[in-house]
């Protein structure tokens, strides 16, 4: 009966383990789905990601260059001024710079 037991304990644990990684994924794809990317408000050497004209986060030389963006919440880049919603493909890890 012992062994029953521990068996029992250990496959409860794993389908836990499933949930609180399946949840946990679904609550990343919710806080993504309501950040936008806005650009022309970063500092120099603070944006999150690359640009077309620069390759990884925290690259960028100069203060509000309109490629550089953070990620904020939905409807706070327009409130910000300078700030514009960028949707530009190369505004991704890597961006636009040739390797």
């Amino acid at each position: 009966m012992r062994n029953f037991d521990n068996s029992r304990t250990v496959a409860a644990g794993a389908v836990a383990s499933l949930l609180a990684l399946g949840f946990m994924a679904t609550s990343q794809a919710a806080k993504a789905a309501d950040m936008e990317k806005c650009a022309g408000i970063v500092a120099a050497g603070k944006n999150d990601c690359g640009t077309p004209v620069s390759a990884c986060a925290g690259t960028v030389k100069q203060d509000r260059d309109a490629h550089a963006w953070l990620l904020v919440p939905k409807g706070t880049c327009e409130k910000i001024a300078g700030g514009m919603v960028t949707t530009d493909p190369m505004n991704r890890h890597g961006g636009g710079v040739s390797k």
